[in-house]
């Protein structure tokens, strides 16, 4: 028994290091000035809606977990536009250049992160008598907003990122 307790302890140590890796290059990416990718925000605005109407699509037997994911969407992308309203951008002769708000991208990186712990936490603490299905991270409405808010923001910002490159494309094409 303790092998696997030991081996169960080196899975969780494993798996919260990748965690805090992957925190730490999220966190890096929304505080620093960036060059504007030219698939990057493609990506954004493909994959999460994708990933968003998967997740509600498992929840339509639970409208107000879905109603929760819906308006966390929403204000989500209210925060989207105030993030690319906060954004600096930068035209240069080395590209497209953009420095994102610090702060708004930093909460909203943390509030997924503890949202996540606490119900690591929960389900590490509260034992085998819990129902699987309850935690699933999908099923929860508190998680779902939180997943949307994140989605609304991303995707909402990255259209403002695509929104600002045609507009420089635009201006430098009348210019020649």
């Amino acid at each position: 028994m303790p092998a696997t307790l030991d081996t169960h302890f080196l899975i969780v140590l494993a798996f919260a290091a990748l965690v805090v890796w992957r925190v730490y290059a999220r966190i890096r990416r929304v505080v620093g000035r960036q060059r504007l990718s030219k698939v990057r925000p493609w990506i954004t605005v493909v994959v999460f809606p994708l990933i968003f109407a998967l997740l509600l699509a498992t929840n339509l037997a639970h409208p107000a977990t879905a109603v929760l994911a819906l308006a966390g969407a929403a204000v989500g992308a209210g925060l989207g536009v105030l993030g690319t309203r906060l954004t600096k951008f930068e035209v240069t002769p080395a590209g497209l250049f953009y420095t994102p708000n610090a702060h708004l991208g930093i909460a909203l990186s943390l509030l997924l992160v503890v949202r996540l712990a606490w119900r690591f936490v929960m389900q590490q603490t509260a034992g085998r008598g819990l129902d699987p299905q309850s935690m699933q991270i999908g099923s929860n409405p508190l998680t779902m907003a939180i997943f949307g808010t994140l989605a609304g923001y991303y995707v909402t910002y990255a259209i403002g990122l695509l929104r600002w490159r045609a507009r420089v494309s635009e201006q430098a094409a009348a210019e020649r």
